[in-house]
């Protein structure tokens, strides 16, 4: 079993202001690398693999952390939220009204206009996995909250109809054992590996 620890980018002026980022390469402020520098890795973390997500605001995560020796994957971008992206769920639900609803309550298979669904997140995550799995190296991914969402749906999150029964903070790693086939088995929740 490979350990595959994903850890969610620091926060962005748009992470304060509550916009959907998806896509949009929107980096890290001088407020979000100062807190990102403030972390604690934990110390197993230093001879792990480090990968981060190609958006600014993930790269820039990853190298504070690891100090360098970053990679890049592809496959790890965040959710595109298409013609959401920088729009508050707030105003989308205020301006769609009934029709929002319907989409959210897809889980899964909510599908902003123009975007992607957390499904097929999965389905762009699953060839990722097998290969952190058949490398068989420790990894840590610096992620987006949609690619977390999505590894955790189908276990603690379900078919993500309801909020995670946990936030999905920057603050904390996320544990997965993956023993190939696309299909990672949670070994712990919310690890608080940088207080």
């Amino acid at each position: 079993m490979t350990l595959l620890a994903i850890v969610r980018h620091g926060p962005t002026a748009w992470n304060r202001e509550r916009r959907l980022q998806g896509r949009r390469d929107i980096p890290l402020d001088d407020e979000g690398v100062a807190e990102v520098a403030g972390w604690k890795l934990p110390p197993a973390f230093a001879s792990f693999d480090w990968v981060a997500s190609p958006l600014a605001r993930a790269r820039r995560t990853a190298a504070v952390l690891a100090g360098g020796g970053v990679g890049i994957a592809p496959a790890i971008i965040e959710m595109d939220w298409g013609g959401w992206e920088g729009r508050r769920l707030a105003e989308l639900r205020a301006e769609l009204g009934p029709a929002m609803a319907v989409n959210e309550a897809r889980g899964l298979d909510l599908l902003p206009p123009g975007g992607e669904s957390p499904r097929m997140v999965q389905h762009r995550l699953a060839p990722w996995l097998a290969e952190v799995a058949r490398r068989s190296r420790p990894t840590v991914a610096v992620a987006h909250r949609g690619v977390l969402r999505a590894l955790y749906a189908g276990g603690p999150c379900g078919d993500m109809r309801a909020r995670p029964p946990w936030a999905l903070s920057c603050r904390d790693a996320h544990p997965l054992l993956g023993g190939g086939g696309g299909r990672p088995r949670l070994r712990s929740l919310d690890v608080q590996a940088f207080r």
